[in-house]
């Protein structure tokens, strides 16, 4: 387990610049996006929930949605850095999100099977879905 790692969390982007997301996010990807793509994805988003170290101010881990506002929201994205992992930063993260999603009728998220007790905690089920991944960047 690694060193605690005091964080803060926030549903806001102001301030935030490239330089603050440059730690190591979408690890094994194999086109990761780099930081200013992944500002520019935090922008995009319907909504975003940021742990922020808080000694150095850099994002620690994030989560976003993209939602119509009425109906549905879809959860693409959950990442913390490896230096921050096994310290509950996640399992926040997605709370946070889940609570600003709490009047919407569906959440869903794509996960590898290994990953879905971890979201099965948070009170999400499994499910079955398509896709289509793209690797151009």
């Amino acid at each position: 387990m690694n060193e605690y790692q005091p964080v803060h969390y926030t549903e806001s982007l102001t301030g935030i610049e490239p330089e603050q997301l440059a730690g190591g996010f979408f690890e094994e990807w194999p086109n990761p996006p780099s930081p200013e793509t992944h500002l520019r994805i935090l922008q995009g988003s319907s909504h975003v929930v940021l742990a922020i170290d808080e000694r150095t101010a850099d994002v620690a881990g994030f989560v976003t949605a993209i939602s119509d506002g009425v109906l549905s929201a879809y959860i693409p994205l959950l990442e913390v850095l490896p230096d921050y992992r096994h310290q509950g930063i996640g399992q926040e993260l997605m709370r946070r999100m889940l609570a600003t999603l709490r009047d919407l009728y569906m959440v869903d998220l794509l996960c590898d099977p290994e990953l879905q007790p971890f979201y099965q905690q948070l009170g999400m089920s499994p499910a079955t879905g398509m896709l289509i991944r793209s690797r151009k960047p």
